[in-house]
């Protein structure tokens, strides 16, 4: 379930806004960090033809005694797929942030994509917010 939503405006040159989504599904639910994790790659594809998997970056931390994984992976994104989906227009030129907290009451999903340059830009906000995590 989709518990927040958050726009960054478009840095100079970019056409469309950044969106960070915050999903909390509960205990137990919302899929392992790792599928999640394999799966927002999958959204991306290389100009290369190369798996996205070879260009993300995945970094294991700890925040105030959570544990998050966070990716970090550009390309052209495919958006979000399955049947309950909206259509979505491949994007070239795009980026992810995200985050996976393992908290006490379930992982909480941090999701920001959009263009490449208003995702740069926002990053240090991103990464704020998530290092102002508690339990």
């Amino acid at each position: 379930m989709r518990a927040a939503t958050y726009r960054a405006p478009a840095a100079a040159g970019d056409k469309q806004a950044g969106e960070c989504a915050v999903y909390f599904f509960g205990t137990g639910q919302g899929g392992g960090v790792q599928a999640n994790i394999d799966r927002w790659i999958g959204q991306f594809q290389q100009p290369d033809g190369k798996p996205s998997k070879h260009a993300a970056k995945i970094k294991k931390m700890s925040v105030h005694g959570l544990n998050v994984t966070t990716v970090d992976v550009s390309g052209t994104y495919a958006g979000m797929g399955g049947p309950m989906a909206p259509s979505h227009t491949a994007e070239a030129g795009y980026r992810l942030l995200g985050a996976i907290v393992e908290a006490p009451q379930g992982a909480v999903f941090f999701k920001f994509t959009g263009p490449a340059k208003t995702v740069a830009a926002n990053q240090g906000n991103f990464e704020k917010m998530i290092e102002s995590l508690k339990k």
